[in-house]
């Protein structure tokens, strides 16, 4: 699978951990998938074109201020865990019902944003998941607000639900699926770990960046469920290996950029 141009410049640039990304490294990195260096520059013009990056000084980029937020949280994803706190058979709930849909943009970074914090819609516009993450319902809002909810949109605490609603609740989120995926993503991420060391160094580059960036946005877009939603055991056995297989493919294209002659 070849990455997208796009992605996979702006992906340089999140692992780049506001390091700026010369035009050089960009070509070379997106050489590695066999993308073409016009296409490169195409695709650096278009997304500064779009304000999701910008010059720094000749022939270098970092992420644009409309890209900020959005990568500031993704890149939160090795504490994801921290925002866990226990659950109290709670919900949280965001309610969209008096919201326009006819705004392309304003819909697709409201549903981006209800999806990288784990909510599912019930009915009638009415989004909820467990009340067990981040100190409060404010320090909740603030991050739905960052990622692109709108303001108008309320954001609170509900619970009391009757059994066949909080039932139906329950059966947004399909757990099983999530725990096979947390346990099938680990054990491939594993035996390509154990295999690494045999790989030629661009291609353990290329395979590096494609497991790990899908790895990542597992995590990502995790809806970090309580138990018995889900098995939270599996899912941080996995987020572990994520960090490790990070470290190791950081690891991977720094070695590649020494033997390339580049900085």
């Amino acid at each position: 699978m070849i990455p997208k141009p796009r992605r996979l410049i702006l992906g340089l640039l999140l692992a780049a951990e506001g390091q700026p990304l010369s035009v050089r490294d960009a070509i070379a990195g997106c050489g590695l998938f066999g993308i073409s260096a016009n296409s490169v520059r195409v695709a650096l013009v278009r997304l500064s074109a779009d304000g999701l990056i910008e010059a720094t000084e000749r022939g270098s980029y970092r992420l644009g201020a409309s890209a900020h937020e959005l990568a500031d949280d993704v890149a939160t994803w090795r504490h994801a865990e921290q925002r866990l706190r226990p659950w109290q058979g709670g919900w949280l709930a965001v309610h969209c019902a008096g919201l326009g849909r006819s705004d392309r943009v304003a819909l697709r970074r409201r549903t981006r944003a209800l999806a990288m914090l784990g909510f599912r819609e019930l009915d009638g516009g009415l989004h909820l998941r467990p009340d067990n993450i981040e100190d409060s319902v404010d320090a909740v809002r603030k991050r739905l607000h960052a990622l692109g909810l709108e303001k108008q949109a309320p954001v609170f605490v509900a619970g009391e639900f009757d059994t066949a609603r909080e039932a139906a609740i329950r059966k947004l989120w399909d757990g099983k699926a999530l725990n096979a995926s947390y346990r099938k993503l680990r054990v491939q991420l594993e035996e390509w770990l154990a295999r690494a060391d045999r790989l030629e160094p661009e291609a353990a580059a290329r395979e590096s960046y494609l497991l790990g960036s899908n790895a990542i946005r597992h995590v990502v877009y995790d809806p970090l469920l309580p138990a018995p939603l889900v098995d939270a055991d599996a899912r941080h056995a996995f987020v572990e290996t994520v960090r490790r297989f990070d470290r190791a493919g950081q690891d991977i294209w720094r070695k590649l950029g020494s033997l390339s002659g580049k900085p």
